[in-house]
């Protein structure tokens, strides 16, 4: 006898037969992209795996007119170097990083995941593979060596300094007008040196027009302060309270701040370049320029980088753990935005902590500092702080022949300009009302302290 199946069952029928071919139709697919997945895991290319690695954490750099001289844009610079690259990333020491990971966080740390150091490894060991162009980002667009955009201006040192292959240079200083006839806040700004291989560090100081510092100094060429013939004016080059353009060290970070903070240039200033070149054994030249982009329009807030500093300090023969430490309270209200730490050969490493009215600290950058990267530290949030909070900057420093750079264990190291001698500076940016310059700011007003 046969069986006669109604609609309605032949219909519940047909759609679970449908559901079955679609659960299995939806396994087949991710069975086939977690295979896709893995294969290109284990056969990465260049264009579409490599290179955006390269371009996210090394092309700062890595480029035609970066400071290394190992470009890594192209498949063939990259393939080229390619066991280089894989060996100084899996060791963590490019791209270069020295803050303590288990202290803060920094938007401009470049240090790479565990997987985009497993991808390089494993394009290395599958051969190289250099895939299809169009499966990889567009070429990444620099304006010449600058790390921030075109900028708006370029003030540049009109006379380069000449640099001897050996000995000793005085701090070099070249007063630059900058011919803005109107006030300017600058929202980003770089220091590109024509002869970085000299640079040991550089400031660019602003002089606003009613400031007396180095009035009497040379405009438009390079002098140092035994070259002023005047004890007044040597004096007056090595101390200034003017407000801080940037600092720069090999390696460090061009500032680039957010839409409501800017750095604040008066009309009429001048732009003061402060330089420490070091000789290599070969003369050269150089002739640093300044390049600025302005705001779009005026902050809410202004940026001022002050400085806790030990000039005091005596490092005695062989120690190779020898703390200096300053402390300082701010005077107002501010919002902490970066650290940039500043020893010389010596230096081993360096913190910056809030101490709190218990004595207790937190801690807020800790680096093991390497003299030939001198980076800056910018908080991936920054910290608002009250007046009145206590900030405390130590250094350790290695005076032990332990030290491959160090230039003399056996001598007492004090504060000096030169290499071989040390210097403390704790460096830092805060972000204060925009009608607040760097003197304002140091007047205490009682009612504000805690």
């Amino acid at each position: 006898m046969k069986m006669l199946h109604s609609p309605a069952r032949a219909t519940t029928i047909l759609l679970f037969v449908i559901s079955i071919a679609l659960v299995f139709s939806a396994a087949l697919s991710s069975q086939q992209n977690s295979t896709r997945t893995t294969r290109q895991q284990a056969h990465p290319t260049f264009y579409r795996d490599v290179l955006p690695i390269l371009q996210q954490h090394c092309q700062t750099c890595h480029r035609s007119e970066g400071i290394s001289a190992t470009p890594l844009e192209t498949y063939d610079q990259v393939s080229r170097n390619a066991a280089e690259v894989v060996r100084l990333t899996a060791a963590r020491t490019m791209p270069p990083w020295f803050a303590d990971s288990h202290v803060g966080h920094f938007a401009n740390d470049p240090s790479l995941s565990a997987q985009d150091i497993s991808t390089l490894h494993a394009w290395l060991q599958s051969g190289k593979l250099k895939g299809q162009p169009n499966e990889g980002p567009p070429a990444k667009l620099w304006s010449g060596g600058w790390n921030i955009l075109q900028p708006d201006a370029i003030i540049k040192m009109p006379v380069p300094v000449n640099i001897p292959a050996n000995g000793d240079v005085e701090y070099t200083y070249e007063i630059v007008p900058t011919g803005f006839a109107e006030d300017k806040w600058v929202q980003a700004s770089q220091i590109l040196p024509s002869g970085p291989q000299f640079i040991h560090h550089a400031v660019v100081y602003i002089r606003p027009p009613d400031s007396k510092w180095l009035r009497e100094a040379p405009v438009g060429i390079p002098f140092t302060a035994s070259s002023l013939h005047d004890s007044h004016l040597s004096h007056e080059a090595h101390w200034t309270d003017s407000d801080m353009l940037l600092v720069y060290a090999p390696g460090s970070s061009p500032d680039n701040f957010p839409d409501a903070m800017a750095k604040f240039i008066p009309a009429g200033s001048d732009l003061v370049f402060q330089m420490h070149y070091t000789t290599n054994g070969k003369a050269g030249v150089d002739a640093a320029s300044a390049g600025i982009i302005f705001a779009k329009h005026p902050p809410a807030q202004r940026v001022i980088t002050l400085q806790l500093t030990n000039d005091s300090f005596l490092i005695p023969p062989g120690a190779d753990n020898f703390p200096v430490e300053v402390h300082g309270t701010l005077p107002n209200d501010a919002t902490l935005l970066s650290f940039f730490p500043h020893m010389h050969l010596r230096g081993k490493r360096f913190e910056y902590n809030i101490v709190h009215a218990d004595k207790s600290k937190q801690t807020l950058l800790r680096v093991n500092y390497n003299f030939y990267w001198q980076l800056s530290y910018k908080l991936a949030q920054p910290l608002a702080l009250k007046a009145g909070t206590e900030l405390q900057a130590i250094a350790w420093f290695d005076n032990s022949p332990n030290n491959p750079h160090n230039p003399d264990p056996n001598r007492a190291v004090r504060w000096g300009d030169q290499t071989y001698d040390e210097m403390m500076v704790g460096f830092f940016d805060v972000a204060v009302p925009a009608n607040v310059d760097k003197q304002q700011f140091f007047i205490r007003h009682p009612s504000q302290q805690n």
